[in-house]
């Protein structure tokens, strides 16, 4: 049974609401711009409390919180993935998200309170064609390429390749997450010939797909300065970890 099949046997007739994506489908082939999730259920605390790894947390509740027949969540871009993670703490603990932070100037924690349905979308700088995909014209080489952003399974494969690297040896990060974006190099659709391409693509040209594809990400607006008790400024970045959802136990 391969990976869609599965969650498509989940019992949908549970209590369950529907989560605005802020991608707006427009980057997925179905074009769901929503989706159906369950509640967090008293079963799902033992999956809360039971692991470590924050990703495993995360994926194992998208397999099991989603209730759409068919649908991956390894499809999801990541700020889909983010939204769907707020509804389920906010429909379970409320909005309100404490966290430590510490002051640089003492060297002491201090707690700092954020409400998590106020968190916005971030405009993006570019829109997708039809089929979801950005048309580039590169200023170096002058070549047309067609990208997509990445998906949970992209991350999850680039994060894996990074991992498995010995210390002292440098993974090609760069190339790999260009290989997985570019689906289309000045007409040629096949991953060879633009593996190929890419290992040789002048630097300014690779920099102006990744800066480009940043900005037409859909992304929620995480990033916060707070005033310590000394008066000093912190910056942070809401993450969406373990600890995202532990404090409660």
């Amino acid at each position: 049974m391969d990976n869609a099949a599965q969650y498509g046997q989940q019992d949908f007739n549970l209590p369950h609401d529907v989560v605005q994506l802020p991608s707006k489908g427009k980057y997925y082939k179905s074009g769901k711009s929503s989706i159906k999730v369950g509640f967090l259920t008293a079963q799902d605390e033992n999956t809360l409390l039971g692991q470590r790894n924050g990703d495993n947390i995360i994926m194992t509740l998208l397999k099991s919180k989603i209730y759409e027949p068919g649908f991956d969540p390894m499809e999801l871009l990541e700020c889909d993935v983010e939204a769907i993670l707020i509804f389920l703490r906010n429909s379970s603990f409320g909005p309100e998200y404490t966290f430590n932070l510490r002051d640089p100037k003492t060297m002491k924690d201090f707690e700092q309170t954020i409400l998590l349905d106020e968190l916005n979308v971030k405009p993006t700088t570019i829109e997708p064609n039809g089929e979801g995909l950005f048309e580039l014209m590169l200023p170096v080489s002058q070549k047309m390429v067609k990208c997509r952003i990445l998906n949970q399974r992209d991350i999850q494969d680039l994060q894996k390749m990074r991992d498995a690297y010995p210390d002292g040896m440098v993974a090609p990060v760069v190339t790999k997450r260009l290989e997985k974006m570019i689906v289309e190099f000045d007409g040629s659709k096949d991953p060879a010939d633009i593996s190929s391409t890419i290992v040789n693509l002048p630097i300014a040209d690779s920099k102006y797909i990744r800066n480009t594809m940043e900005g037409a990400e859909p992304k929620l607006d995480l990033d916060r300065v707070f005033v310590a008790p000394s008066g000093e400024k912190v910056s942070t970045r809401i993450a969406f970890g373990a600890e995202f959802f532990r404090p409660f136990f």
